[in-house]
């Protein structure tokens, strides 16, 4: 008997794999394209997590982080923004968070820490990103990289700041 799984197997000719045609729901369907801005925040999202973890001035984590496969293809100048921003600012970032997390930052994951870092960062320095794209960024960042539903707490923090830190756009939102 051959294993369905093994490389090179195909799938039985009566299972719902074999019959669709490729443009089916059945078929497997590529990821669209990360853009250069997405990049940008996954690359800053594992500098902040080692600067987090290891402390520092920041820069063994840029020079660790510009190592990395596919880093060519971020947007530089948001990820120098993002990260640097992030580490000299970290005291001001987490000023914010206190104010809307359930315990002190440094008992949060440090992926979400990390996470939200970005997501505060966006909301007061990033004014050209609407406030629900860089809630929706950070979400899905740590969809990818945090705890099982860690998203969730992401979201309902960062919606908090987001009231705080950029009132009027928050409210039109909200109609």
């Amino acid at each position: 008997m051959s294993d369905p799984q093994a490389p090179g197997a195909t799938a039985p000719a009566d299972s719902p794999a074999a019959a669709a045609p490729p443009d089916t729901p059945t078929a497997k369907k590529r990821a669209p394209p990360r853009s250069a801005r997405r990049r940008s925040r996954e690359f800053a999202l594992q500098g902040l997590y080692r600067w987090l973890i290891a402390g520092g001035d920041g820069a063994a984590a840029e020079a660790d982080v510009r190592e990395l496969d596919g880093f060519d293809k971020c947007d530089r100048a948001h990820f120098d923004a993002l990260l640097h921003g992030g580490i000299e600012q970290a005291a001001a970032l987490d000023a914010v968070l206190v104010r809307h997390v359930d315990r002190k930052t440094t008992l949060l994951s440090p992926v979400e820490h990390a996470v939200l870092m970005i997501g505060v960062y966006e909301l007061m320095h990033c004014v050209e990103i609407p406030y629900r794209v860089a809630i929706n960024e950070a979400v899905e960042l740590a969809k990818s990289f945090g705890g099982t539903d860690g998203h969730k707490y992401v979201n309902g923090v960062l919606d908090k700041c987001a009231v705080e830190l950029r009132p009027e756009e928050a409210q039109q939102g909200r109609r």
